[in-house]
């Protein structure tokens, strides 16, 4: 009897076990939920090291990669209404109307939002909230445009673009104050950008594959992802509200600003023009702002053109992938070559890869086929990648940090503005290959030219400055 009852009381441990345990439908959620896990501590791991989690900025990196997740999501679901799913002829018009709705008041309103970020410092988390939980809101408003095709789709669309670009500013005007001990804005900012790119990646086939499911898929996901990071955002160090220090910078000089800071009267606010830090920033965002340009061009261009002429053998999807991969790869290898070149002067940098650009563009456009086409995406992504960090250090270096924000805010939304331009010219061409990609040589060969000379004369006399 004992025997029995010890028996029993051991069977009925083991079943009550397995009740507290859940049973077996809670062995499969935890079996299921072992990966998620897992990848989360990784990413963590990966977004936190060297300090990054203890200063705050693997939160940043956390958010840009959320921020990129999102807006690759709506660009799928967008990209198969107003691209794919009508002739090519009435595929281009429908995006020159999307580029006249939504870009043209972009161009207008982008010098507003540098200044606007100067008279409310103290509401950069704020900002990046609200630009996520408007997405969030224009992404299910979209819903109903995609599937009905309503005329709600190019007004949500121009408030997705006017978030997307606000938060883009805010971004980089939050980094500086960020930074881990003993890291370069250059490794800061490469980090960031590599994050984003990491996530886009990620979620463009996710994108493609709920899209399969109907239209609206891919919307729901991207409104699931900006609620995300719109907590994301008001989880930031309060330190990035600080404005402590701070002052507007002007990209152009006028002349009483030429020779440096005005004196300051009572109630007046300094300012300080980016001319009097020297040439450096200003030849290169110039240079940056050429390859934005061109960047845009190439975008607009190319997806058009290939549409109209796939690459050899290949279908129009694989086309427009094969380029697709070439320029993010390019993107991500001079992301992560960003860290190791920080110590080499930044102008020297910018001039030399640019030059490769200059390069492949004229190749391209001489030997025009599917190959050159790859080759000059992949190289303008990496030196693109390349010389926005080059041009980041730069502003570090030379600007002073009393208004070095500010110099961050007003250059990004130069740099967006002339992505703007670039793609008003894409769309606006023939679609004859060697014409187009001549007309890319010409845009990023006139940057180059312009400011080659001024940036390694910058570098030549700070060395010997050094030396000396």
């Amino acid at each position: 009897m004992a025997a029995v009852r010890t028996s029993r009381s051991r069977k009925g441990r083991t079943t009550g076990g397995a009740g507290r345990d859940g049973g077996p439908l809670r062995a499969v959620g935890r079996v299921l939920r072992s990966p998620v896990r897992g990848a989360g501590r990784l990413i963590r791991r990966l977004t936190h090291a060297h300090g990054a989690g203890e200063s705050g900025l693997g939160k940043l990196i956390e958010l840009h990669a959320v921020n990129g997740a999102g807006d690759v999501l709506i660009t799928v679901a967008l990209a198969s209404t107003v691209f794919f799913s009508v002739p090519t002829d009435e595929a281009r018009g429908r995006v020159a109307l999307y580029l006249a709705i939504t870009m043209a008041p972009f161009t207008l309103l982008a010098p507003v939002i540098g200044p606007l970020i100067d008279r409310i410092p103290y509401g950069r988390r704020a900002a990046m909230a609200s630009s996520m939980g408007a997405r969030a809101v224009l992404a299910l408003v979209l819903t109903g445009a995609v599937a009905g095709g309503g005329l709600q789709l190019y007004p949500a669309a121009l408030g997705v673009l006017m978030c997307s670009k606000a938060y883009g500013v805010v971004r980089s005007a939050v980094v500086p104050r960020l930074l881990p001990r003993r890291f370069s804005l250059v490794k800061a900012n490469s980090r960031v950008t590599l994050g984003g790119l990491v996530a886009t990646g990620v979620a463009a086939p996710v994108g493609a594959g709920l899209h399969q499911l109907g239209p609206r898929w891919p919307l729901y996901a991207a409104c699931a992802v900006f609620v995300a990071g719109t907590l994301l955002s008001l989880s930031l160090p309060k330190k990035v509200d600080s404005a402590k220090g701070e002052e507007p910078a002007l990209l152009a000089a006028d002349p009483e600003h030429l020779h440096g800071p005005h004196r300051r009267t009572p109630g007046d606010r300094p300012r300080l023009a980016l001319r009097t830090v020297g040439t450096s920033v200003t030849h290169g965002l110039v240079v940056n702002a050429s390859q934005r340009v061109l960047s845009g061009f190439l975008l607009f261009f190319l997806a058009f053109l290939l549409r109209e002429h796939p690459m050899s053998g290949q279908s129009v999807a694989v086309s427009m992938g094969i380029v697709g991969v070439a320029a993010g790869t390019g993107n991500a290898l001079g992301t992560a070559v960003g860290a190791w070149v920080r110590s080499r002067p930044p102008e020297r940098i910018i001039v030399s890869v640019v030059a490769l650009v200059v390069v492949a563009a004229v190749l391209a456009a001489a030997f025009f086929g599917a190959a050159m086409v790859a080759v000059l995406a992949g190289v303008a992504g990496f030196a693109q990648a390349l010389s926005k960090l080059s041009l980041d250090a730069m502003i570090q270096r030379d600007v002073p940090e009393q208004v070095r924000t500010s110099a961050f805010a007003r250059s990004e939304t130069t740099l967006q503005m002339a992505w703007v331009v670039g793609g008003a010219i894409g769309i606006s061409l023939p679609l004859v290959g060697p014409l187009g990609l001549g007309v890319a040589a010409v845009i990023v060969g006139a940057g180059w030219a312009l400011t080659a000379r001024g940036l390694l004369h910058a570098a030549t006399t700070r060395g010997r400055r050094h030396l000396a």
